[in-house]
């Protein structure tokens, strides 16, 4: 991968989060599944970890990244990122990049605050006129004591 091509990592935008390269921790692995000799003989998946504790990320990131509830973070605080898409290892590790800043750049911006606003005078009926029916239907299920027929 060339430093010159704008989708690999080396691309960071002013709006991103920078990401110490020392800090990630990139292993080739063999990739699973379908791809004959190619997945047999080459390892050209890349099994990616970043530790969030022990990097330089401001404090505020680290916090929302722990609180994510994100199936690639571990109890420990690492994020595990493995990526197998591609038969090589340079667009594999240039993806699992990719993730990785995606990541840590998706808590950088808090998402706007909630204007709280009245329900419609329409969806407030509508939300009367449901818990009527589902009382109606309850009354409907109820036994009736001996000697009383439905429709009195």
């Amino acid at each position: 991968m060339s430093h010159d091509d704008p989708s690999g990592p080396a691309a960071e935008s002013s709006n991103q989060v920078p990401v110490a390269e020392n800090e990630i921790e990139i292993r080739a692995i063999r990739a699973q599944g379908a791809g004959g000799q190619n997945v047999n003989k080459v390892s050209s998946a890349i099994h990616l970890r970043f530790d969030i504790g022990a990097s330089s990320l401001p404090d505020v990131y680290k916090q929302r990244l722990l609180k994510l509830h994100d199936h690639r973070i571990t109890r420990e605080g690492i994020i595990v990122i493995k990526a197998q898409q591609y038969r090589t290892q340079e667009k594999n590790r240039a993806e699992a990049l990719r993730r990785l800043y995606e990541l840590v750049n998706s808590v950088a911006k808090l998402p706007p605050e909630r204007k709280p606003t009245k329900p419609t005078r329409d969806a407030q009926r509508k939300r009367l006129d449901s818990k009527t029916q589902r009382g109606q239907l309850k009354i409907m299920r109820k036994k009736l004591p001996a000697g009383m027929e439905p429709n009195q």
